[in-house]
């Protein structure tokens, strides 16, 4: 159990539709309040952080993003990233999902630290909104030979 005195406390600014959407998420799950929400949330980022830092070898996988295609200049930005990784990138999907809202899905395949390299500066763009790695380790073929 954590103490008062082991609490920080820090103010944020967050857009009003984000903070909506989170509250309508922390009443169907039955919270009892934002601070326990934003700790949970903050937990599953840490998990999800260590988990692709994890990751390590050759794999094969999907990074799946979803970004504003009216950000000014980010689709320019996202090609460019493709392009400089096309040793690493096979393939891409790429969907309208509404008017302002893109999913992409980018098949990758090699070195696992080249591969968190793209998903991170993906992330890392202003207009993308999320962007999940997902991969599996490329099996070593003699291992299964007979």
């Amino acid at each position: 159990m954590t103490h008062e005195s082991d609490l920080s406390r820090i103010g944020i600014s967050l857009p009003k539709n984000l903070l909506d959407r989170f509250d309508d998420i922390l009443s169907y799950r039955g919270y009892s309040s934002r601070s326990e929400g934003i700790r949970d949330a903050i937990r599953s980022y840490i998990t999800y952080y260590q988990w692709m830092s994890d990751v390590q070898g050759e794999r094969q996988g999907v990074i799946t993003m979803v970004y504003d295609h009216e950000q000014r200049g980010l689709l320019q930005v996202l090609t460019e990233i493709q392009h400089d990784h096309i040793n690493i990138i096979q393939s891409s999907l790429h969907s309208h999902v509404s008017h302002d809202k893109c999913l992409e899905i980018i098949l990758v395949r090699g070195d696992a630290g080249e591969i968190k390299k793209i998903a991170e500066r993906l992330m890392a763009q202003k207009g993308v909104e999320s962007v999940k790695l997902t991969t599996i380790p490329i099996e070593d073929e003699l291992k299964h030979s007979h």
